[in-house]
């Protein structure tokens, strides 16, 4: 399945735990596949974000061995990986320096608008950014923190096998975050999480419809509960 059969915009009309709810009742391990700890959100208000996985690795407490003219190569090259294949694309960026990751920013204001003007909707990251106020219009950052400080950053590598808050992703996962963290969407299950996620939003709705009742009582949620 390629970015275009899979219904993107179906799948960010649901919620992040509304995925792993789906993927509980048809693939238990896939619904593993998610955020262990904690990141925040820059953007609560700003819908779900699902795009294609953009992996590197940094290291944030010491500087890297390359010279100026190699480093400038290794951005360009980046850059070409960022901006091919499927649309729209997510950067996931591993701070390789656990458990001090986050102890500077490694993304900003600026890098923000370079990335989006190269197709990501957005980051999830363990490491910490800055200048959050200032991103690009829509675009989404989970992070580890918010530092005021550059971090003496390097990329280790790029296109590779990444852990993000207990999230593995590798060039192309399909992710689905939001607010309350990220998630794997495996995209041949995608038609049935879109089933499953409908039934369970019915069925929540339908629990919280019930209980705005101010004539709700504790035996008429128990006879609806059991019925149900």
């Amino acid at each position: 399945m390629t970015g275009h059969d899979i219904d993107l915009a179906a799948l960010g009309r649901y919620d992040t735990p509304t995925i792993c709810n789906a993927l509980l009742g048809i693939a238990p391990e896939a619904a593993g596949r998610s955020t262990k700890a904690t990141l925040h959100c820059a953007r609560p208000d700003l819908p779900p974000m699902v795009g294609f996985a953009r992996t590197t690795l940094y290291r944030t407490l010491e500087p890297g061995g390359l010279d100026a003219e190699a480093e400038k190569a290794q951005d360009l090259a980046w850059f070409d990986y960022v901006a091919a294949g499927p649309e729209p694309r997510v950067v996931v960026v591993q701070d390789g320096d656990t458990p001090h990751a986050a102890t500077n920013a490694l993304f900003g204001e600026v890098m923000s608008f370079m990335h989006s003007a190269l197709g990501c909707i957005g980051l999830v990251t363990n490491g910490a950014v800055r200048d959050v106020a200032g991103m690009a219009e829509g675009f989404q950052v989970l992070h580890g923190g918010i530092r005021p400080n550059r971090a003496d950053y390097h990329r280790v590598d790029f296109d590779c096998e990444v852990n993000v808050a207990g999230l593995y992703a590798r060039t192309d996962t399909l992710i689905h975050a939001d607010v309350n963290g990220a998630v794997v969407v495996p995209p041949a299950l995608v038609p049935q999480i879109l089933e499953a996620a409908a039934a369970i939003t019915e069925k929540e709705q339908a629990i919280i419809d019930f209980c705005r009742d101010p004539d709700v009582t504790a035996d008429s949620f128990k006879r609806f509960w059991r019925e149900g």
